[in-house]
């Protein structure tokens, strides 16, 4: 972090804690001095914090992984949107719905359900509803958008978690916690700094200190991601394919007594064996139960002259 920087940090009055009386005594060592009755940030620490915060936020973007972005404070929404959406990653600036880490499968469902409602919505299947339901199904349409709309594309959990004040977003790292979630948060004198992971002191009430904080770390994700290896296919990775691409059912699911070994793939040439090259079952088994008309029998027993 450059001396620019630095300077920086004070013009977007980073340096600017919350009021003394309401400090939480965890962050004393974040804290510089107490000026008129508001604490002061040591900004040695900001810029320590943030530079722990930028490498691990390109570490992980480097491994084509997650990071959950979360501020639902008027001053943070539009900031998040503008650099989540830049940066390719997801975020929350409406309310924070419960289980939306710990009950993923639910918020899943839910974005499904989205998925249908914009293709009835949008199709020519509209067009058989009534008023009365169209009204219905477009406002359940609005609220899904309006709480789950920067998820949208969250297909797994995330593998670390920001947040704009610890204490307004106490759910989100309540959960994070649970799962076992890092959790990174731009947290003022008044937040317990226990519960976070990689704490980044700094006021987290300014729309200029939280847009200079969030922008360097989305810019360390955009690094990060220039060095991402390409992300491999479901195939290649041993998942299963989506169903209308499996197959029919007859093609997936071998006679019994075929199962032992997997059928020879329609690219690959089949070697000759023994057995392609054997007769059939049926005959093999007819030649068996006949003798051979100049021999001895099949029992090797030599018959026994009549009298």
């Amino acid at each position: 972090m450059s001396t620019l920087a630095v300077k920086d940090l004070v013009e977007a009055g980073v340096h600017f804690g919350s009021r003394a009386r309401r400090w939480n005594p965890k962050m004393k060592p974040y804290i510089y001095t107490k000026r008129n009755l508001i604490h002061i940030i040591d900004l040695k620490e900001t810029v320590r914090g943030l530079l722990r915060a930028s490498k691990y936020f390109h570490r992980i973007a480097a491994q084509n992984g997650l990071i959950l972005f979360v501020g639902t404070k008027r001053q943070a929404a539009d900031i998040l949107v503008e650099e989540c959406t830049r940066c390719g990653m997801p975020y929350v600036t409406e309310r924070w719905l419960g289980g939306t880490l710990t009950n993923f499968r639910t918020i899943r469902s839910r974005l499904e359900r989205l998925e249908e409602l914009e293709a009835i919505l949008d199709g020519e299947q509209a067009a058989t509803y009534s008023k009365k339901m169209i009204s219905t199904l477009t406002r359940e349409r609005r609220k899904i958008e309006r709480n789950l709309s920067g998820i949208r594309h969250m297909t797994r959990l995330p593998e670390a978690l920001f947040v704009v004040d610890p204490n307004r977003e106490h759910n989100a790292v309540v959960e994070a916690r649970k799962l076992g979630i890092k959790v990174v948060a731009l947290l003022d004198t008044d937040c317990d700094p226990d519960l976070i992971d990689l704490p980044i002191p700094g006021n987290d009430d300014s729309m200029r200190s939280i847009e200079l904080i969030v922008r360097r770390l989305t810019d360390s994700i955009l690094e990060g991601r220039l060095s991402a290896p390409a992300e491999p296919d479901p195939a290649s990775r041993g998942e299963r394919a989506p169903r209308g691409e499996r197959g029919p059912r007859g093609e997936r699911r071998a006679p019994r007594g075929e199962r032992g070994a997997p059928p020879p793939s329609a690219t690959e040439p089949v070697a000759p064996t023994a057995e392609t090259n054997a007769a059939p079952e049926s005959d093999a088994t007819a030649e068996s139960d006949t003798p051979p008309a100049d021999g001895p029998p099949a029992d090797g027993l030599t018959p026994e002259p009549s009298a």
